[in-house]
């Protein structure tokens, strides 16, 4: 087993106003599935991708929801085998501005990526791994 301290990690934790509404809606529509929930704050993944969400806590003005101030300035940014599948399910569950996927030009080859905001505020990109395969020896079981 690699050691997990030498191994750095990036989490992502979105706000959002209800948590147990948004876990609900991101296992529907994104297929997430929990890994704990501790009522307010969970951690969930979309087949092994970890994500978490924390509900906001009142008069803590630096941690809004993108709902609550009416914007938002992260973009959250998800690779996988079948991302169109994704897109069209979260379509299907009530995501909106949806971006269909295109191709796009790139280094390493043509990048598949489409996209959509989720009923809480936070805006999507969901494309193929592509853009990963540019880092030789990385593997999914090394990572």
């Amino acid at each position: 087993m690699a050691d997990l301290v030498s191994v750095p990690a990036l989490s992502v934790m979105l706000i959002v106003p209800d948590a147990a509404a948004a876990v609900s809606w991101y296992a529907r529509a994104l297929g997430a599935e929990p890994l704990w929930d501790l009522g307010g704050v969970a951690g969930l993944h979309v087949q092994g991708a970890p994500f978490f969400l924390h509900e906001t806590v009142p008069g803590k003005k630096r941690e809004q929801s993108p709902t609550a101030v009416g914007a938002t300035t992260t973009r959250i940014e998800l690779f996988l085998d079948a991302p169109h599948e994704l897109i069209d399910r979260a379509a299907q569950q009530g995501a909106t501005d949806i971006e269909p996927m295109t191709d796009h030009d790139a280094p390493w080859g043509t990048h598949r990526q489409g996209g959509f905001t989720d009923p809480f505020g936070h805006r999507w990109s969901v494309g193929d791994r592509t853009p990963l395969q540019r880092f030789p020896g990385l593997t999914w079981e090394s990572a």
